[in-house]
Order: structure tokens, then C-alpha cells, then sequence
């Protein structure tokens, strides 16, 4: 696993920056609106905090109140930028999805949307809407958010859409027929790779159908992160000390958030260090055939709709 993969680690990192040009990103931001979800800690905040620093008005959108309120505190002091909102959303909750983006769109704009927020459970566990909680956030969350928001993003200039995902997803090829992983021993890891896969589908899907926005999709490389270290605490143990910075983990986010070099590539790509990278290995067969892609649309726009027409209001 670990043998194709030490570009993803700190010193990956390292050598793919040499490359970069620091003039990419040293942007003023200041009357853009950037969302971004799962901003308390880890990437998120790494990436709203960068945003900040350049001007931007930031919208965080955590499930915690607490915590969210003292990364905020921490965001504003440390970037003097007053422009930082907090939503509090569980992104594993369709109806509370819907709820936030309707009421969102009647009172901001919005030019850029940056899907972090993900989780990866390690048990099969279920929500009270009786969904697998790694597809209901990391897929139907994603899936949701994007395309409530959608609408507010096609009346801007410029308007992005990025999401964090995963190589974890190169192992896994998209399976439609067991989305909520009801099938077979329940392994975490392979679920997150799962959906991160269902993630690079969407971007791709959305892509095509939404020609004056830019989506991209991401994968951080790995990253010294609370997420890294609570669900993956053996593999954090072993490669704590070759782990990239948070920073580091945001830096393509940010990259991809506000240059002009990003919207000069294609839509629909998926990115590391800033460069865009193949979707499956070499020799992999973990291609999909189109209506299996068809199908997860149709899927998740179903599930959607449901959860829509029975919120509140």
C-alpha cells in the first residue's frame, strides 16, 4: 500500500513545491464568498484561514458549536479579518442540509464552495434517518450541499466547487449496487475509499452538466490531522513523523480555491500538489461503465428529493 505512495507524505510535499509559484496565490480575495465545511480543525481550518488572511468573506460550516466558535475566535485574531460566519450543520443530516443552503441563499452569495467535511466510521453505524454515516456525509452530504447551492453559484463570476477526497479512492472501483454498505464485513477504510471514489465521480458528473463552474477534486496527501489520528490511529503511530502539516494538506485546496491558474485546466480533474492526476492506477480495473455513473446520480438526486420534500418549511 504504502510503496507507490511516499509522494503523499511530508516529503512529497517538499519536492512538489519547489515547483510551485508562491505569485499563484498571493491573491486578494477581499468581496469573494468562499463555504467551507468540516473548517474547525484539520484542513478545513488550515484552508479558512488562508482564505481569510487574503481578504475573502468565509463562511464555516462545522457540526460542533463549541469547537466552532473557538476555531473562529482563533481564525479572526490570527488573520485580523473580521468577514468569518459560522453555520452550525451536520453534514450527515439531509433535512438540516436543505434547511441551511435554502435559508443561505436568501441572505449571501457565494463564489466558491469547498466540500471538506468527511468522516470515516469504522463500524457500521447508522443515522436517525437510518443511513450509513460515512455515505450520508462523505457522498449525500457532498452530493446535497453542492447541488442546493448550485443556483446561488451560477449567478457568480468565477464560481468554484472543490472537494477533498481521497488516493484512498484509487483502490476502489464505484460500486452502485451497495451504497450504504449492508453487504458483507463492514471494513471503514474501504467504505471512505468508497465514497472519496463516489466523490471523483460527482465532480466529473457535475462537471459536464455545469459548464460555467469550475469543480476539482482533491487529495490532500496525508496529513497530520484529528481525523488522521482518531480514525486511523495505527497507521498515525507509524507515519507520524513523515506527515505532511495541516498546511501543507490545504495548500492545493487554497490553490484551487483562488488562482487563476486553477480555472485554466480543465473542470472535473482531480489534483495533487497542485498538478492534476490520473483517477485510476496503471492496470487498475477500477474503471466504471457510464450508466453505472448515471445510476449513482440518479440515486443520490432520489434520495435528495426525499429528504427535501419532508423538511420543515
Amino acid at each position: 500500500f504504502l510503496t507507490g505512495v511516499s509522494h503523499l507524505f511530508r516529503s512529497g510535499y517538499e519536492s512538489a513545491s519547489k515547483h510551485f509559484n508562491p505569485a499563484d496565490v498571493e491573491v486578494n480575495v477581499a468581496g469573494r464568498s468562499f463555504l467551507v465545511t468540516g473548517a474547525n480543525s484539520g484542513i478545513g481550518k488550515a484552508t479558512a484561514t488562508e482564505i481569510a488572511r487574503r481578504g475573502g468573506t468565509v463562511h464555516l460550516v462545522c457540526r460542533n458549536k463549541e469547537r466552532a466558535e473557538v476555531a473562529k475566535g482563533e481564525i479572526v485574531t490570527e488573520t485580523g479579518n473580521q468577514n468569518i460566519f459560522l453555520h452550525i450543520v451536520d453534514i450527515s443530516n439531509p433535512r438540516e442540509i436543505w434547511k441551511f443552503a435554502e435559508k443561505f441563499k436568501n441572505e449571501h452569495k457565494l463564489n466558491v464552495l469547498i466540500n471538506n467535511a468527511g468522516c470515516m466510521v469504522n463500524n457500521r453505524e447508522l443515522t436517525q434517518d437510518g443511513l450509513e454515516k460515512n455515505f450520508a456525509t462523505n457522498t449525500l452530504g457532498t452530493y446535497i450541499l453542492t447541488t442546493a447551492l448550485l443556483p446561488l453559484l451560477e449567478k457568480e463570476a468565477d464560481a468554484r466547487v472543490i472537494t477533498v477526497s481521497s488516493g484512498g479512492m484509487l483502490v476502489q472501483k464505484l460500486n452502485v449496487s451497495d451504497l450504504q454498505s449492508g453487504n458483507g464485513t463492514f471494513d471503514g477504510t474501504m467504505v471512505y475509499a468508497q465514497n472519496k471514489r463516489q466523490q471523483v465521480v460527482l465532480t466529473e458528473q457535475w462537471a459536464k452538466a455545469h459548464r460555467n463552474i469550475h469543480f476539482s477534486v482533491m487529495h490532500p496527501g496525508w496529513a497530520d490531522t484529528p481525523a488522521v489520528r482518531s480514525a486511523m490511529p495505527d497507521f498515525y503511530q507509524k507515519m507520524k513523523n513523515s506527515l505532511r502539516t495541516e498546511g501543507q494538506g490545504a495548500d492545493t485546496v487554497v490553490w484551487l480555491a483562488i488562482s487563476a491558474e486553477a480555472t485554466k485546466l480543465p473542470s472535473g480533474l482531480f489534483f495533487q500538489d497542485r498538478q492534476p492526476v490520473p483517477t485510476h492506477l496503471p492496470l487498475a480495473s477500477t474503471h466504471s461503465p457510464p450508466e453505472d455513473e448515471e445510476k449513482l446520480m440518479e440515486v443520490l438526486e432520489e434520495f435528495s428529493q426525499k429528504f427535501k420534500s419532508t423538511s420543515p418549511g
